[in-house]
């Protein structure tokens, strides 16, 4: 009896170690984050996210790097939302280098998205008139390496939980169709433009959006296994950036991250700081504008992100999280698109201007595309790399592109995953992508520069390679798009226009 004794007391405490842990297939769920800061650390800094190119000396707010590494069994995945206007596929890359030499996860495994801030220092050249700055350039990717590095040491058993709530009333279409006795000339000369982006609120030349919009803001919540401490939210959102000035700023996206951390952490830190992050989705024709009502008087960025912020704490508060360990998976893909090639007579046009403009940077709108189409000649093809990540129900697709609101809906539409979300801009920075049939209606998002050059029909095939992902990692086939999809769209725009109508005559009566 006392060698059982003495057994038992050895291999009790083993066969409750065993029986705890995660079953295969049910591997433990690590995760970790960190922000870490890339404000410029030298002034002056080019910035771009305009026509022309412009410098800033001042940091009007911080710009971070908000880096979440998750692990489950094999699988390591890293998410980086950067504070950045746009960043090319290049710079990603040696981001992704650095990183996958401190920490072993491996290149093709790391996700590296831009929140779209238009006042970020600029990392690409040919961002229309704009130059990349040089000094940031080089000092941008080691730190967002050096995040990633930092998130991957703060790793802890957690748990996941996602939730999606319509916000309508904070991003609206921004690309509105002209009376066709109004049309108006593009860059070039030529009388194209038929849509056009800021038609100016309630503008008599202007007969309604071009397209509809994506108002679901999409929550990823990651806690402590034990559920007691927040670890890390990433946001969703498909409004294209609120617009500040006088410096370098994180925009909306900066303070929404601010106050969800203190909304929901306080001052607690515990082992690591809580960080929240909001990434961008697909609004490249979307905007806070709603051009079809007055414009709000002394509507301050402050306002609006306190506004989105209570909408999603709102939400965050009724996540229910999954219990079983997550299931963590990526895959990526690349494809080779053309450029749309100048034609000969667009080619003598630009070969005009760009002798007479020499060696300085443009200063008119002609000049900035007579510049683009000479780096047409030189570069015929774009290599875009997209990515979908798999975080148990939940799949996020990664594009480099500014993506219109319907390509956004298509995506979410078909996807096979119970919860889909989308981040443009993400690895790379290929310009606007709208629909074929965008195209006919012209306009600024149509006009071919690095920033929206990208072959007709790029659109459907970057959402068919997207679709083949989702497919892969579920193992299940994508829905149909009905020809009842645009129609379900025009409804829902009309639902929710008529909603707001009400709520405002509510308010008036109250």
């Amino acid at each position: 009896m006392k060698n059982l004794r003495i057994t038992a007391s050895v291999f009790l405490p083993l066969f409750f170690f065993l029986w705890m842990q995660p079953t295969p297939g049910q591997c433990e769920f690590l995760a970790g984050a960190h922000s870490i800061d890339i404000s410029p650390e030298k002034l002056p800094a080019i910035q771009n996210g305009g026509f022309l190119q412009r410098t800033q000396a001042k940091v009007l707010d911080r710009l971070h790097a908000r880096c979440f590494v998750m692990k489950s069994g094999d699988s390591t995945v890293a998410i980086a939302i950067v504070d950045s206007c746009m960043i090319p596929r290049e710079i990603c890359y040696r981001a992704k280098v650095i990183a996958s030499q401190r920490t072993g996860i491996a290149i093709n495994r790391i996700l590296i998205a831009s929140t779209h801030t238009h006042t970020a220092p600029s990392v690409m050249d040919l961002c229309l008139g704009t130059s990349s700055d040089p000094d940031y350039e080089r000092f941008l990717p080691p730190r967002i390496a050096k995040g990633i590095e930092l998130a991957f040491a703060n790793f802890e058993p957690a748990r996941v939980g996602v939730t999606v709530v319509d916000a309508p009333n904070h991003t609206h279409c921004r690309r509105w169709l002209k009376h066709p006795e109004k049309y108006a000339g593009d860059p070039f000369g030529d009388k194209t433009v038929r849509a056009m982006m800021h038609p100016g609120y309630q503008n008599p030349d202007y007969i309604g959006e071009a397209g509809p919009v994506d108002s679901g803001l999409s929550l990823l919540s990651i806690q402590s296994a034990d559920g007691r401490r927040p670890i890390a939210l990433i946001a969703n959102y498909s409004m294209h950036y609120f617009g500040t000035g006088g410096g370098f700023s994180a925009d909306y996206y900066g303070k929404f991250s601010g106050l969800m951390e203190k909304k929901i952490a306080g001052t607690d830190s515990g082992k690591a700081p809580f960080v929240a992050a909001m990434s961008q989705g697909t609004s490249g024709d979307l905007h806070w504008m709603d051009y079809s009502k007055p414009k709000k008087a002394d509507y301050s960025i402050d306002q609006y992100t306190a506004e989105l912020a209570e909408i999603a704490l709102n939400a965050y508060q009724n996540i229910k999280y999954e219990k079983s360990h997550s299931q963590l998976a990526m895959a990526e893909t690349s494809l080779v698109l053309k450029r749309r090639a100048p034609s000969e007579s667009r080619i003598e046009w630009a070969s005009k201007l760009n002798k007479e403009r020499g060696e300085r940077r443009p200063r008119s709108l002609p000049e900035v595309y007579a510049e683009q189409v000479a780096w047409f000649v030189e570069h015929p093809h774009e290599e875009i790399t997209l990515q979908v990540v798999r975080i148990g129900n939940l799949a996020i697709t990664a594009l480099p592109n500014e993506v219109y609101g319907i390509t956004g809906l298509k995506l979410k539409a078909q996807s096979p995953f119970e919860t889909t979300f989308n981040m443009e801009l993400a690895n790379g920075a290929a310009g606007y992508i709208p629909p074929p049939e965008q195209h006919l209606l012209g306009g600024y998002t149509t006009w071919p520069a690095r920033t929206a050059g990208l072959q007709t029909e790029a659109e459907p095939q970057i959402v068919d390679a997207l679709l083949g992902l989702l497919e892969e990692l579920s193992g299940k086939k994508r829905k149909p798009l009905t020809t009842d999809f645009y129609n379900d769209q025009q409804r829902e725009a009309i639902r929710k226009a008529k909603a707001e109508d009400n709520n405002r005559a509510n308010r008036g009566l109250e």
